[in-house]
């Protein structure tokens, strides 16, 4: 029973009873659009681009490429938002780390004649390296993230650039390319115009989806936890599921589904178990929140700090990666202002820029409702100057609205 003041609303008079009922469903809509802000952001520049573009954005090539041309931003914006949570740092040096183990990739496949599975996990090593060292400033000696990143931008891009040459290294090995690049297809069932895979999956992940909430209520309900309703739980995942089916069956009637996509799921779900379901992942929440308290008691910052850097490094290495077997080739350029979407993705989807508060799921959005602004103004044929205003005025409205929603200002006190 709901208590207002030393009254139960049950015994106010009918007045102030439907007062407070107007009251309460007031503020339920607040919080529900404060809770689902960029969600709703996507869903109208979606249907706005929609329009603008008379439906081009929503062909199944345009639809596929959406994820392919983002895939490096959903995985870095992992690894970002971990620097993000403990304290509203970033690492400044991603792209260019994208450069450099993407020059490693290239001048290793091009020269050496090395597999390329060999070749893969050299570079992944060196991203670990690459980790290593700021991690160890960082957390370590306390080096202030901004400076050491700065210095790591240039540093790796001028690395990347005396590997290649200053010059366009193209990559023609079948192998990498089919690791990063290639698509699922099944004998039988992909054989056609519509490759019944993708589609398959979908339902698959959509019948995955509803089995899982459904388990999770009756677990909480049996442990007496309060939860949402089961029409608010069940309806959320049914829009979910729906959404799942339609873009499955888009990739259907294209090529089916990218090993791309295969490598982005599994980052996302595993920064989602690290960052929400382990007790280490609460620790960059802990350090974002009040570093002073959690050293305190007792959790080791100088390794969380650490874990962050070299965490967003190897992503790094992992997107340089998969943008040099999508591109087809490296040159000094790639990577460039790459750190800047995958900030911006962290940002935009919910993450404090003071840090201590995001999710994985949030930063996803964020990084969709970038990618699709970014491909909606490309298809609509948006000037490219224009293009860099509409990016930078979408990240300033989201940093305002975290700031003034949740009454922050920066101050200590």
């Amino acid at each position: 029973m709901k208590k207002t003041g030393n009254n139960t609303i049950d015994t106010m008079p009918l007045e102030q009873k439907a007062a407070v009922h107007t009251a309460l469903r007031r503020a339920d809509v607040v919080n529900f659009i404060k809770k689902y802000t960029m969600v709703i952001a996507l869903v109208v520049v979606f249907a706005l681009f929609a329009i603008l573009t008379k439906g081009r954005l929503l062909n199944p090539q345009n639809l596929s490429n959406l994820l392919l041309q983002n895939a490096y931003v959903l995985v870095m914006a992992c690894g970002m938002l971990l620097c993000i949570l403990t304290g509203g740092n970033v690492d400044l040096s991603v792209g260019s780390t994208v450069c450099l183990i993407g020059a490693i990739c290239a001048q290793l496949l091009a020269n050496t004649g090395l597999n390329a599975v060999v070749v893969i996990l050299i570079c992944l090593a060196a991203s670990c390296a690459i980790g290593v060292w700021q991690g160890f400033w960082i957390g370590n000696v306390h080096i202030p993230p901004f400076i050491c990143t700065l210095a790591g931008m240039f540093l790796f891009r001028g690395l990347g650039r005396v590997i290649l040459g200053s010059k366009t290294v193209a990559i023609h090995d079948d192998l990498f390319l089919s690791i990063f690049a290639s698509y699922i297809n099944i004998p039988g069932l992909d054989s056609g115009k519509v490759k019944w895979s993708a589609f398959i999956a979908g339902i698959i992940v959509a019948m995955v989806l509803l089995a899982y909430t459904a388990t999770s209520r009756a677990k909480k309900a049996k442990m007496g936890y309060k939860q949402a309703s089961a029409a608010s739980a069940f309806g959320k995942i049914i829009v979910i599921d729906a959404l799942v089916l339609y873009y499955t069956w888009k990739l259907a009637h294209y090529k089916g589904i990218s090993v791309m996509l295969l490598w982005v799921l599994a980052v996302i779900f595993i920064y989602a178990f690290i960052t929400s379901k382990t007790a280490f992942g609460r620790y960059f929440y802990a350090v974002g929140g009040n570093e002073k308290a959690t050293k305190l008691s007792g959790i080791n910052t100088k390794k969380v700090y650490f874990m962050a850097y070299a965490s967003m490094s190897l992503l790094a290495g992992l997107s340089g990666l998969l943008v040099a077997a999508r591109i087809g080739s490296v040159n000094g350029d790639t990577g460039t202002s790459f750190e800047m979407d995958a900030i911006g993705s962290c940002f935009i989807g919910g993450a404090s820029a003071y840090g201590g508060s995001g999710t994985v799921p949030g930063i996803m959005v964020g990084a969709i409702l970038l990618g699709v602004i970014n491909q909606g103004m490309s298809i609509i044929g948006l000037d490219n100057n224009w293009q860099y205003v509409v990016k930078g005025a979408v990240l300033l409205v989201a940093v305002i609205f975290d700031v003034v929603s949740n009454h922050k200002t920066g101050k200590a006190g």
